[in-house]
């Protein structure tokens, strides 16, 4: 049966964003925001859809967890042998892509993506609560097809046995962070009549201090 949503809308009054008054840099304007959205108790403010390719040029995405903001880009956490894994290794291009449709906002990034130190990935891990380190052994290889969900709880349940709560859960090899270096940022705020505003930062230029020279620009709703 059909669903229709062609009558369905909202008007979007709750902000704007001025091309004149927005910092020079993307990432204090980046902050800002998540800084605003946590205040407003936006549910999971931090989580992003990640759209990846790999070399079939068949575009996935999903929803994962921004875990830091660094001075180029954004760090998330996952496994490297799932299926963005894959792509990543395939096609080290991405976007990810915030909505908090409480603050009427949405942050649309777009960069480059590669595995961070290993020594990194391990120590977020162990910051990890005990049982999410154990999950992450039973994800293997993750989206993986499984015969049952019995299967994998009893997976869960022996690797508890096998590292008890307190004991030391190994890093594993295949899991770790990505950062996402950032050459395009877009931030949207929703406007009435459908007049939204789209201010978009472009990386220009690298100074001789290894910090980057940004370009802004308004985009047409």
């Amino acid at each position: 049966m059909s669903m229709d949503f062609t009558d369905q809308r909202l008007s979007y009054e709750k902000g704007q964003l001025d091309q004149q008054s927005v910092p020079t840099s993307p990432f204090e304007l980046l902050k800002a925001w998540m800084h605003e959205a946590i205040e407003a108790q936006v549910q999971e403010p931090y989580a992003m859809s990640l759209a990846t390719c790999g070399a079939d040029n068949k575009p996935s995405v999903r929803i994962v967890l921004l875990r830091e903001t660094t001075d180029q880009g954004i760090v998330f956490y996952t496994n490297y042998e799932s299926a963005k894994g894959q792509d990543i290794a395939e096609n080290p291009n991405a976007e990810a892509l915030f909505f908090w449709h409480k603050l009427e906002r949405q942050i649309r990034i777009s960069g480059s993506i590669a595995k961070i130190d290993a020594d990194k990935s391990a120590a977020y891990f162990r910051k990890r609560p005990h049982d999410s380190q154990v999950g992450a052994w039973v994800s293997q290889p993750q989206s993986g097809e499984v015969a049952s969900r019995d299967m994998m709880e009893q997976t869960f349940e022996q690797l508890q046995t096998d590292y008890p709560e307190g004991a030391a859960v190994p890093t594993p090899e295949f899991w770790g962070g990505y950062e996402i270096t950032i050459n395009e940022i877009e931030f949207w705020q929703g406007r009435t009549n459908r007049m939204h505003d789209r201010i978009v930062y472009t990386q220009a230029s690298d100074h001789n201090d290894g910090t980057a020279s940004w370009t802004t620009k308004r985009l047409l709703p």
